[in-house]
């Protein structure tokens, strides 16, 4: 398994499309060595944490023995995913679009970057809701957002309890913030928190005088999660807005001392999905490798091991799952993807870092 880290930067993606484009050059057709073409090198752009991906492709090339050491995965952020495959578009590198939120690959069907796939194995397993009415992208799991906090530093009943709470003034300069745009749950609570003041998106105003009062508590943008996690262990800020499965991923499997808040008033639940791109290099590939994630014993591996709440049945429901009580948010995802470029963007110009 080939596993790398791609960091924003236009020369940075320069590099790796050139890198990807010899590596798909030399397994356009049948290898020297006599494998199938279903045996090509499959390159999939995933924003899912390392220990997910890495065990995933393990037990694919497991179940798959042909694809052994023909899995390339690059790992980035969700909003970082649509920009690169954007630009890849007359000659796309990756054959699997793997993670992203619905607003994300709403953006690559309108965009025609991904293929349609109405007939997928799993199509009907899965609520319309959860899916593109054309089989463009599906969703994996629901993904709820929550409160997080440093346990070393608070105890969860000082700890902010609403959404509201974290731009009240004793929380300046003790909130760190994973930086937003390249992020796909980062811009999924900035979507929830300007449609919570405006239900259809007419005017973001009263919606970003929350963002800008939430800078002001800022103390720092972390680049990614990695470093998210360093500084609320580090205590440099003591509370964050992040997503709930990872959460528990660093609070059991890293010993991280967090601890998080499920706001009761509601908090932002996205899903969390994936679609074959368009004139992918592998596109069997892709497809056995997504038909493989959507397999019942996989799924309930994912939520067993890494805290998934799946959109499709699973063997057994795992026992953190079973005394779970969450009020998803009234948000209409449909009008965060049309307008969450010109959302974040005008964060960033506008926003970010002035408080």
């Amino acid at each position: 398994m080939r596993t790398k880290k791609i960091l924003a930067g236009a020369a940075l993606a320069v590099a790796a499309t050139m890198t990807l484009a010899g590596c798909g050059s030399s397994s356009g057709g049948d290898n020297a060595d006599g494998d199938s073409p279903s045996a090509k090198d499959l390159v999939i752009y995933t924003a899912r944490a390392e220990p997910i991906t890495d065990y995933v492709v393990k037990a694919f090339e497991e179940k798959y023995p042909e694809y052994k050491d023909k899995v390339e995965v690059l790992n980035m952020g969700a909003g970082d995913i649509p920009d690169r495959v954007r630009a890849e578009k007359s000659n796309p590198q990756a054959s699997l679009w793997w993670g992203g939120t619905q607003q994300n690959l709403s953006v690559g069907v309108a965009d025609d970057l991904l293929e349609a796939w109405p007939d997928a194995p799993f199509a009907d397993q899965i609520k319309p809701e959860y899916k593109d009415a054309d089989g463009k992208w599906y969703a994996e799991y629901q993904l709820p957002q929550a409160i997080v906090f440093n346990k070393d530093a608070l105890k969860a009943a000082d700890a902010p309890q609403t959404w509201d709470d974290l731009i009240k003034p004793e929380w300046k300069d003790k909130i760190v913030i994973r930086d937003v745009a390249p992020s796909g749950g980062m811009r999924s609570i900035f979507d929830a928190m300007i449609l919570s003041k405006s239900p259809d998106g007419s005017n973001p105003e009263p919606g970003y005088d929350y963002l800008r009062k939430l800078d002001a508590n800022t103390v720092t943008y972390a680049a990614d999660p990695a470093n998210l996690y360093l500084q609320l262990s580090r205590q440099n800020g003591v509370v964050t807005m992040w997503n709930m499965q990872d959460t528990l991923i660093q609070i059991n499997q890293e010993k991280m001392p967090f601890d998080f808040i499920i706001p009761k008033s509601g908090t932002p639940v996205i899903v969390d999905g994936l679609g074959i791109v368009k004139g992918a290099p592998n596109e069997e590939g892709a497809k056995k490798f997504a038909e493989f994630i959507y397999d019942k014993d996989v799924r309930t591996k994912l939520a067993q091991e890494f805290y998934q709440i799946p959109v499709t049945e699973i063997n057994d429901q795992p026992d953190w799952l079973k005394g779970l009580t969450i009020t998803p948010m009234d948000v209409d995802w449909s009008i965060a993807a049309q307008h969450e470029q010109e959302w974040i963007q005008y964060w960033s110009n506008n926003i970010k870092n002035k408080g």
